[in-house]
């Protein structure tokens, strides 16, 4: 008996042990190119943060999810409106309009067609107080943004309670060069 249970305890030693080095070092890797073969299908979609989280139902998020975008619009906005109007008590009244200048039908226009657009010739942001959705610097707050432009009314001034998220900076210093993001903490 004490012969299996020093068998077993040395089976089980060496398994621990061997599985706890840490001699990766000496692993040699062969440089692989990525295999692009076989078919893929789009499982989200996430241009602009919070927003498929926020307007999309969650019987439709599998359809809007692999909807190309030039489609989102016609597929969707109506379904963004109803849920816009429902949330935000800025768009309670016929003519309400954001900060934009946008009434409800406008706005999740705007919205329904989920990508990130990105100025090529000017500021990339995504609100900085002139430019509006050119794009997204680390450091924009960008749910902040998108809270004043559904409850903040015309002047961002409305439903001050929803309207900041009371994140006001990253954690970190972003780098002021690649990869801009600081380590972890």
């Amino acid at each position: 008996m004490k012969t299996i249970k020093r068998i077993s305890f040395a089976f089980a030693l060496s398994f621990l042990v061997f599985n706890c080095s840490s001699d990766d070092d000496n692993n040699i890797t062969e440089a692989m190119e990525p295999d692009f073969s076989g078919t893929f299908v789009q499982q989200d979609q996430m241009g602009r943060p919070a927003v498929n989280t926020v307007f999309v139902s969650s019987a439709s998020k599998d359809d809007f999810n692999v909807t190309i975008p030039s489609e989102q619009n016609v597929a969707f906005q109506s379904m963004f409106q109803t849920n816009l109007e429902a949330l935000s008590p800025a768009f309670a009244n016929e003519g309400d309009q954001n900060a934009l200048g946008q009434d409800a039908a406008a706005f999740t226009s705007l919205l329904a067609t989920d990508v990130l657009n990105v100025s090529l010739d000017g500021t990339t942001t995504f609100y900085d107080g002139t430019n509006v959705l050119t794009g997204r610097a680390l450091a924009d707050d960008v749910i902040t943004v998108e809270l004043l432009l559904i409850f903040g009314g015309e002047d961002f001034t409305e439903n001050p309670q929803f309207s900041d998220d009371n994140v006001s900076a990253n954690d970190k210093t972003f780098l002021p060069s690649f990869p801009y993001l600081a380590s972890p903490w």
